[in-house]
């Protein structure tokens, strides 16, 4: 049979104030954002066409910008081919072309209106991506969570594994332990210790800890996070414990990144409804899942806030689920889900500020089940933006966004990735294009060393991956991140907020090496999952970021001369074999990744690596891998052949570590019809030549291509 009409139906566009607006978006906004918040919907468009129509044009502005500059610096270092680096006449050069501004004078940040979260509490922050309810929802409710349960599932605690079938009580014994070791050090006694006492009511080194009884127990606070102690001697674990201890519960993940951007696959205006669908029911406040799981059905929802009684009688409230940020996407794609005049696509990052925005209004009004800001803000993370102008532009659409909406200016705060190489070169001047509205900055590690590669692309070979690591220009990154950010008052207003710890499964790892974050003075620091919160939560009872602070107010902010040190294998001369581990490992980790960004629309999960270690990955590290091989194969020190090779028997690799996906399709004899096979290749051999060595825009071509084939195959006779 044939099903007619259906791919007209689902580019239906309706007309509104010059702008052709996908059907379904138009109803979203019209029926769901707008009238909770009292904006009329004809006024809405007029004013959303006019804001369009003036800064569409300076977006376009800026990313010629972008290629002009990285024009000109291909050119020089053309010029200068196999000739030493010299630091100052580099540095010269882009003073001259506009990469490198002047500094600002001296300034501290205005930023007002800042929930305790962010401003003036230390502890994990998670990324979820905006297209699963299930993980947003659980992201979201990792606000509190058990430290037996993180101890007792994972490899961070130093015992044997649990057995099967059951409880094991020897597992159990030894997560007891732990967690009464973890008391002594976050809630120290007068004398003695945890593991002697006879009675819950004990006195503490620091009786203000105490904070009061919970329903379930007591709640104690530790550098300012809560400790919670779940009394029931009645429960399988309770029962074999002399104080009826069955649980601790730590305060955990504060804060949510709700990710529109790099871990989404969102490449037309049915991915951005569902994302944006998703943001409206968690601000809401009424977002639910249902799904299998054990055989059996269950429901997931946001978790209430928590009710204390002091000592004195009184009743506080606690909140139940991390503070929530939207991360809308940055300056460089557009989307189809509305057509501009003239038919271009709208750039994507003004759609989001807009919409992402009208939705969180209802939050400033206080239209919510349960609230996020408490200070009625609306918190946006702005990433991949290049140096102050890109800055200032944010701040620009913020500000005409917020008149849109009849919010007061500086409602809408701004979270500034520091993850590209000309914004971490003018960290101050980025800061003050913002400074009334920041409230984070955070290292990107994994787009900053994509960006470091492609920028210095024509300087000549780079290391190999795992020495890029170590080289100097990292250490000065992230120091003058830290540095920067207290200089300019951050401390007390704003996150200072570190990357991404990527394993999941490698959590004694992560305890061994993640406590570094707090140990620089960040208040924040990226974890892959609610239960990697609840263990790094512990870095930050053992360290006071606060106090730490106080000591580094004087901290040398490191020079330019190391942080535009490009990573150049000079002088290497790798082994055939060497170049065929490296090429390798690159291409692996970018198929593994791709393949389920094109065949799936999934833009973040747990991709094996070539040793088969689960790693979380987004578009960040495909930048890394894809931008690497371009760069080598630019240089000779492999060739397209090698290349190709490696991919063809990486495809096969990734084949079999997919096998139990029922929804895989195999790429490896499918070299023409695999989309993620073609995709992964055009990444590498076009690499060279995409903005800023960005993924984006083949990844979106390619995602859209899989997407049209598989809407034909619906509607073919059969």
């Amino acid at each position: 049979m044939r099903a007619h009409g259906m791919r007209g139906k689902m580019t239906e566009r309706v007309e509104r104030s010059g702008l052709r607006v996908d059907a379904a978006l138009a109803r979203f906004v019209e029926d769901q954002a707008l009238p909770p918040i009292g904006r009329e919907a004809d006024r809405f468009w007029a004013d959303f066409a006019s804001l369009v129509a003036d800064l569409a044009p300076r977006n376009r502005a800026l990313l010629e910008r972008r290629d002009a500059l990285q024009v000109d610096i291909d050119a020089w270092h053309l010029e200068r081919a196999g000739k030493p680096i010299d630091s100052s006449e580099y540095q010269a050069f882009l003073r001259e072309i506009g990469y490198l501004v002047p500094e600002p004078d001296d300034f501290t940040i205005g930023t007002q209106g800042v929930d305790p979260e962010i401003a003036t509490m230390a502890g994990p922050q998670l990324v979820v991506p905006a297209l699963n309810a299930r993980f947003l929802l659980n992201a979201a409710n990792a606000r509190w969570g058990s430290l037996y349960d993180a101890l007792y599932g994972t490899d961070a605690l130093d015992a044997a594994p649990a057995s099967r079938g059951g409880y094991d009580a020897a597992r159990g014994a030894a997560v007891v332990a732990e967690g009464r070791r973890f008391l002594d050090k976050a809630l120290p006694l007068a004398s003695g210790n945890w593991a002697d006492l006879e009675t819950i009511d004990a006195i503490l080194a620091q009786p203000n800890q105490y904070v009061g009884r919970t329903r379930r127990g007591r709640l104690y606070r530790s550098n300012g996070l809560g400790i919670e102690i779940v009394l029931d001697p009645a429960s399988e674990v309770g029962r074999s414990d002399r104080l009826g201890i069955a649980d601790i519960v730590l305060e955990a993940a504060l804060t949510t990144i709700v990710d529109l951007e790099d871990s989404v696959a969102a490449v037309d205006a049915r991915d951005k409804l569902s994302a944006y669908a998703n943001w409206l029911g968690v601000i809401r406040g009424d977002l639910s899942e249902t799904f299998e799981k054990d055989g059996k059905s269950q429901t997931r929802a946001l978790a209430s806030d928590r009710e204390i009684t002091t000592p004195s009688g009184e009743l506080l409230q606690l909140p139940g689920r991390s503070l929530l940020f939207v991360r809308n996407v940055g300056h460089l794609m557009t989307n189809p889900a509305i057509l501009l005049p003239g038919g271009s696509e709208i750039p994507e990052g003004i759609l989001d500020a807009v919409v992402t925005s009208a939705i969180s209004a209802r939050d400033v009004l206080g239209l919510t089940r349960f609230g996020n800001s408490r200070t009625k803000s609306i918190y946006i993370v702005k990433p991949k933006m290049h140096g102050p102008e890109e800055c200032a532009f944010t701040n620009d659409l913020f500000d005409r966004t917020e008149d849109l909406l009849g919010l007061p200016r500086h409602t809408i705060k701004v979270g500034v990735m520091d993850e590209e190489r000309r914004t971490s070169a003018n960290l101050s001047a980025c800061i003050h294009a913002v400074k009334d509205r920041i409230v984070f900055i955070n290292t990107g590690f994994l787009d900053r060393t994509g960006d470091e590669i492609h920028t210095s692309m024509r300087a000549g070979p780079m290391m190999r991956k795992n020495a890029i690591k170590g080289s100097g220009w990292i250490a000065a990154y992230e120091k003058r991140n830290v540095a920067i950010g207290l200089k300019h008052g951050l401390s007390g207003v704003a996150q200072i907020g570190k990357g991404m710890w990527a394993a999941p499964d490698r959590m004694r790892e992560m305890l061994e090496q993640k406590i570094a974050h707090p140990r620089t003075g960040a208040n924040t620091a990226w974890v892959p999952s609610p239960t990697a919160a609840t263990l790094h939560a512990m870095h930050y009872h053992e360290v006071d970021v606060f106090a730490l602070r106080e000591a580094m107010t004087d901290t040398d902010i490191p020079g330019l001369d190391r942080l535009l040190e490009a990573p150049l294998a000079t002088g290497a001369n790798w082994s055939e074999e060497e170049v065929r581990d490296e090429l390798d490992n690159n291409a692996q980790g970018l198929l593994g990744y791709v393949v389920r960004w094109i065949d799936q629309g999934v833009g973040c999960s747990k991709v094996h690596d070539i040793e088969d270690v689960g790693l979380m990955e987004d578009r960040a590290t495909l930048r890394i891998s894809s931008q690497h091989m371009a760069n080598w194969l630019l240089h000779g020190v492999c060739t397209k052949e090698q290349v190709l090779d490696s991919l063809q028997r990486m495809a096969a690799k990734v084949d079999v570590q997919n096998a139990g996906d029922p929804l895989y399709q195999p790429m490896a004899r499918h070299w023409e019809s695999s989309f993620a096979f073609r995709a992964a290749c055009d990444l590498v051999f076009n690499g060279v030549e995409q903005p800023n060595g960005y993924t984006e825009p083949l990844l979106h071509a390619w995602r859209r291509r899989k997407k049209d084939a598989a809407q034909r195959s619906l509607f073919v006779e059969v």
